[in-house]
């Protein structure tokens, strides 16, 4: 029988219903969504806000069994759980930055399960990583996959907006900024002190031109696994969609020059093998597209990701 987290909305990937943190105990990987935009909308390309609703809805189609990898069927080997959303404040970001760190420290991070967060915008990741570290008493390493360096120190005040995440990361004692990874930035929709900003912070930037010339992906995925893993207790991983060509990402910001869907998928399952304390997936726009691809990409992230997971644990 489905279980619906609320009105039409079936839990992600088919997975059970959990709302207390006691509930997590019969599961191993534990799935929430963050409706939240803030600020720096451009234009009218806007409604990440909805991408939770369409990411469950769009999961509802999908099995745990990919046979391209050794014909693992993900649920065999573990059990997935649903949250719901955490209840965002639409007119204060600050508050809506606690509530996440609220709901994190509670539901997921004193929890053994592997949190996978559903966007959102790129704001969310910060509290999601400090509540990690705070409640594990952790130091983190962080493998961010973007177009963008998302580092600026505020946008018209707002120190919690989508172009500033990594910005109070590197502020935060619990992050190494050493093992912090900002991999496949490019175009010309950074700004000229981005890459300043991450180097006087010590972060490492691989650019997706580096990516694509070192043509060996797993190599590339054990470097950056490396890096991030370097001096620290935890990897966690933050994807945003726009690390992916337009051509692979229709629902997410208009980004040339980016990563296949394959290249993707075959980083992050090397990133679950080698081991990751969690994850989370941003900056999708249903309302942009049709036909929803982009938010039927999210189950193929998480379960590559989740593949990579079992594998590593066994």
């Amino acid at each position: 029988m489905t279980e619906y987290v609320y009105g039409n909305t079936p839990c992600f990937l088919n997975g059970s219903k959990l709302n207390k943190a006691e509930d997590a105990k019969g599961v191993q990987a534990a799935v929430y969504g963050v409706p939240w935009e803030g600020g720096v909308t451009w234009g009218d390309y806007t409604g990440c806000e909805l991408a939770p609703k369409a990411m469950r809805i769009a999961s509802g189609r999908y099995s745990g069994y990919l046979p391209e990898i050794d014909h693992l069927d993900v649920f065999e080997h573990l059990n997935i759980g649903d949250f719901g959303d955490v209840d965002i404040n639409p007119n204060d970001s600050e508050d809506t930055m606690n509530r996440i760190i609220s709901f994190t420290k509670d539901k997921l991070w004193s929890q053994s399960v592997f949190p996978i967060a559903l966007g959102g915008d790129h704001s969310i990741t910060y509290p999601i990583v400090k509540a990690l570290s705070e409640t594990r008493d952790q130091t983190i390493g962080l493998i961010h996959l973007d177009a963008h360096y998302d580092n600026m120190p505020e946008h018209e005040e707002d120190k919690y907006a989508r172009n500033t995440p990594f910005a109070r990361l590197y502020e935060f004692e619990g992050v190494r900024n050493e093992s912090l990874i900002h991999a496949g930035i490019r175009g010309p929709r950074n700004k000229p002190e981005s890459g300043r900003y991450a180097r006087d912070a010590g972060a490492v930037t691989i650019t997706l031109k580096e990516m694509r010339e070192t043509r060996d992906l797993y190599k590339m995925a054990a470097d950056i696994y490396e890096k991030a893993s370097d001096g620290v207790d935890a990897v966690y991983l933050s994807i945003c969609s726009d690390v992916l060509d337009y051509a692979f990402n229709p629902g997410g910001p208009p980004d040339a020059n980016g990563l296949t869907s394959f290249e993707l998928l075959t980083l992050i399952h090397e990133f679950g093998k080698r081991g990751l304390a969690g994850m989370d997936f941003v900056e999708v726009y249903p309302n942009q597209e049709n036909q929803l691809f982009s938010a039927h990409l999210a189950s193929n992230i998480v379960l590559y990701t989740l593949a990579g997971h079992v594998l590593g644990a066994h």
